[in-house]
């Protein structure tokens, strides 16, 4: 939350730089060894050696995604957010910002109390949701059947 006496202040853009770096290099990393599993597991072939490489691939597209809209503030300065809310808005009043990181969020508040997304596109709250209740899921399983084969 902001205070009153800053309506118009957007996201700490320290926070939006290290998200950014944390998200470009964990994205490729758990990709990679999400694949390198996958390959390893063919060999395999049990459900639990194909489920862990299945989960590095999900929290591979959770970054992922997560930091696909955090590059979108990234490149998003002051007129820009105040171009971006004008035309988000329409002709309402614009009184200040209300941006968030969880779930990522930078919306426009109006004089009528409205808040109106401006910048992070409108699929990307909803796909960071579903594939991190798939990873959540699958991480899941791969403890559960840690657990089972250390019995």
């Amino acid at each position: 939350m902001l205070s009153g006496d800053q309506p118009y202040a957007g996201h700490d853009p320290t926070a939006v730089l290290l998200l950014s770096l944390a998200g470009l290099i964990a994205t490729p990393w758990l990709t990679l060894y999400g694949i390198r599993l996958l390959i390893r597991a063919r060999t395999t072939r049990t459900t639990a050696a194909t489920v862990k490489p299945a989960a590095f691939l999900a929290w591979a597209a959770t970054v992922g995604m997560y930091t696909w809209g955090i590059l979108h503030l990234f490149f998003f300065d002051d007129p820009d957010q105040a171009r971006a809310c004008n035309e988000a808005i329409g002709t309402s009043h614009l009184t200040g910002y209300a941006p968030s990181f969880i779930p990522l969020h930078f919306g426009c508040r109006t004089s009528d109390g409205h808040v109106v997304e401006a910048v992070i596109p409108s699929y990307l709250n909803p796909a960071v949701s579903v594939l991190g209740i798939c990873a959540v899921a699958l991480t899941g399983f791969v403890i559960a059947r840690r657990k089972e084969e250390i019995k």
